[in-house]
């Protein structure tokens, strides 16, 4: 089987992050490394904490604590969350770590040997005020492009255009907020994206045929724009210092590495955390996932669309100065934004439904499979609790939750514990088996291309299967007459909930573990369902133990529904905020 690499796009380290980067990046990284693994390829799913740059000292600086313990403390609470949401990293790493400034350090000298990074003077905005240098992300102002008025320094958030903090309009301290500005000259790093514009076209000509559309289009844009050479260094007191050995005057004048330089340089870095956190007895070789691995391994990158330009030019134009052989990105799997009730959410201005939050809420099971079903994958969707609270009832209550526990109920009060024999399967139990077949090749096919809003669509489909199945057969009504067909009926509706189990389990995993857990089979190995075994429906025989799980998803009533607005904010707060 393949071997496949999976980054989600680092998050940042100032708080809790909201819906919106959870169905951006991490959950549908999540989800396809699930499936990958089930599949029974080899998967490596690494991401990391984003702790440098402006956000992290900020909101350390907003904390009052130093800018290490607020980055150790947030590492740790982010992680929880992620645990509670099940998502499985191989690692989930620090960008602060020893190994990511290790190896941005080596990039930044061979790059500096291979004529692609120059120091330069420029003039930089000096805040009398606050009596030093700014950073892009300690200045805010109105973006020239769009007019949004809080645009930072590096980056509109509102338009996605990358900006030079010069660029902005009434430009102002974050510190101190003073517009009390000045011009001054000091000395930085460039890398030379000038140099490698031409490489860096070729290598997407060849290896961005098969990206979606919001990638490449967003990508081939900014080559259209041309690719300007860019500084990467800031004067921060928290980042990847420039190497003294290489840069000593810069080095001495306490420069660090530019966040957006060495936060993609964390994905190699985490994967060295990962082989050097190895247990005692076992060898990882992170290597072999990145150096020399082009035709080894199938590299696939999660991200929202605002981090497209970073990963598919950036970066690339990066790995491909070091002239050293790094594993480049086969797949950019790019979303679009959710919105909340049409106004952003946003992380500066806790609007919106955070993860924390939703998880004290309800179970993660409803989140992941909501987030997915709505994934922002063509278009930005909007998330609203009416919409939230129609899916939850109708997909996971009503198809899927209603058919496991009155199949497992109602069996048990006939048959007693165990799964019933009743006669060999007939015409309705073949017909079901193709259906089921095909909607499971249809189901992988989505899977396999990276389709999530419609590989819930044809999940949803398979439930809803099993659910006509039952209606047709009608076994409360069966059983009247035939005791023997509604024990098939019956026996045939538990092997779908096994099968359900199994297939669901990169969306529901806790619900999937519940329903197979249902069954007391002595040796339930499998990881996935062959064709064959879809058409058969015979994985769990008669006579098998059973119990029957606590109610899988409870209905959102009108008063849960109330309370959650009253809690979270709905039109009112997204029509206030825009």
């Amino acid at each position: 089987m393949a071997r496949h690499l999976i980054t989600s796009a680092l998050p940042y380290i100032n708080g809790i992050k909201h819906l919106g980067n959870m169905v951006g990046s991490m959950l549908p990284a999540d989800v396809y490394a699930r499936y990958l693994r089930q599949r029974g390829h080899d998967v490596l799913y690494i991401c990391a904490t984003d702790e440098h740059g402006t956000p992290a000292e900020l909101a350390a600086k907003e904390a009052g604590v130093p800018v290490d313990v607020f980055c150790a403390e947030q590492h740790d609470a982010q992680k929880a969350v992620y645990d509670g949401f099940e998502l499985r990293f191989d690692y989930f790493g620090r960008s602060s770590s020893a190994e990511n400034r290790e190896i941005t350090q080596h990039f930044a000298r061979r790059l500096k040997e291979n004529g692609f990074i120059e120091e330069r003077a420029i003039r930089q905005v000096f805040s009398v005020a606050d009596d030093r240098f700014l950073p892009d992300r300690y200045i805010v102002g109105t973006c020239p492009h769009c007019g949004y008025d809080k645009a930072r320094g590096d980056q509109c958030e509102n338009c996605t255009r990358v900006l030079d903090p010069t660029d902005l309009i009434e430009p102002r301290s974050v510190i101190s907020g003073s517009s009390e500005l000045e011009i001054r000259e000091t000395k930085h790093l460039f890398l030379l994206q000038s140099k490698l514009a031409g490489e860096v076209e070729a290598w997407i000509d060849e290896a961005g045929t098969e990206w979606p559309q919001l990638a490449s289009s967003i990508a081939r844009k900014w080559l259209t724009e041309g690719l300007h050479d860019r500084a990467i260094t800031r004067d921060l007191d928290w980042g990847v210092p420039v190497p003294a050995d290489t840069w000593p005057e810069l080095a001495a004048e306490g420069k660090v590495f530019y966040v957006w330089f060495d936060a993609p340089i964390e994905y190699i870095g985490a994967t060295k955390e990962w082989a050097d956190a190895a247990p005692d007895g076992e060898t990882r070789d992170w290597r072999s996932w990145w150096y020399e691995a082009e035709d080894t391994v199938r590299y696939t990158e999660f991200m929202a669309k605002d981090n497209v330009p970073f990963h598919t030019v950036m970066f690339p134009a990066t790995q491909l100065g070091t002239r050293e052989p790094w594993k480049k990105v086969d797949y950019v799997k790019a979303f679009n934004w959710l919105n909340y009730y049409g106004g952003k959410f946003s992380t500066s201005q806790k609007r919106g439904v955070f993860t924390d939050a939703a998880l004290e809420t309800l179970p993660a099971d409803y989140w992941r499979y909501f987030l997915i079903a709505n994934a922002p994958e063509s278009d930005d969707t909007s998330f609203s609790w009416e919409h939230f609270t129609s899916t939850v009832n109708k997909d996971l209550a009503d198809t899927l939750g209603n058919f496991v526990n009155r199949v497992l109920s109602f069996s048990r009060k006939r048959f007693g514990d165990a799964v019933p024999e009743g006669r060999a399967a007939g015409e309705a139990e073949a017909k079901l088996g193709e259906e089921i077949a095909r909607l499971l090749a249809e189901y992988e096919g989505h899977m396999e291309s990276l389709q999530f809003r419609k590989a819930a669509a044809a999940l949803r489909a398979l439930w809803s299967a099993g659910n006509s199945y039952l209606e047709e057969k009608a076994p409360w009504l069966e059983i009247k007459t035939d005791e023997d067909g509604a024990a098939l009926t019956l026996r045939t509706a538990m092997n779908l909930i096994h099968l359900y189990a199994v297939i669901s389990e990169p969306f529901i995993p806790a619900s999937a573990r519940a329903m197979r857990e249902a069954f007391a089979l002595t040796d339930d190995t499998a990881a996935w369902v062959t064709a064959d075994e879809a058409k058969s429906l015979a994985a769990v025989p008669a006579g098998t133990a059973f119990t029957v799980p606590p109610v899988l998803f409870a209905k959102i009533t009108d008063d849960d529904l109330a309370a959650y607005k009253e809690r979270f904010g709905g039109e009112e707060q997204a029509a206030h905020a825009a």
